[in-house]
């Protein structure tokens, strides 16, 4: 009787726990998507407009990641590599389902959960511009 007992107990239990650590794994993706938008916006507002440098810190943090994923917008519309002094705010975004989690969760009939897409704004800084022309080490793609 305990040896089924126990059978059945343990085939919940570890679903329980593989689903669980799966969770896990895909929270922690979405947080790594989090946290390279904001990254790549940092790496935006203090370098020069559509630096390579911008989408390098994102695929640097999710390689999986396709570059033409990956938008930046700055704003007003009339920002331009000529005359950054303009810009306000750069928005660096990972489009929907760019983000892919792999899941391995038995008698599930998912086994991909595709991400929302991730968006920061931020207020532009310096641009690559600072005192005694040095270049800012963070835009180096």
């Amino acid at each position: 009787v305990a040896v089924v007992e126990f059978a059945l107990v343990a085939v919940v239990f570890f679903l329980l726990l593989i689903g669980i650590l799966e969770w896990g794994r895909v929270l922690f993706t979405w947080n790594t998507a989090v946290e390279a938008t904001r990254a790549a916006a940092r790496t935006a507002a203090v370098c020069d407009l559509n630096a390579a440098a911008i989408k390098a810190r994102i695929t640097t943090l999710l390689p999986q990641i396709p570059a033409d994923a990956i938008d930046i917008h700055y704003l007003p519309a009339q920002c331009s590599a000529t005359s950054a002094p303009l810009c306000e705010t750069v928005t660096v975004s990972i489009t929907p389902g760019a983000v892919v989690v792999d899941t391995f969760i038995p008698f599930v009939s998912f086994s991909s959960i595709e991400m929302p897409s991730f968006t920061t704004t931020l207020t532009t800084e310096s641009l690559q511009s600072s005192p005694g022309g040095v270049a800012n080490p963070v835009c180096s793609p």
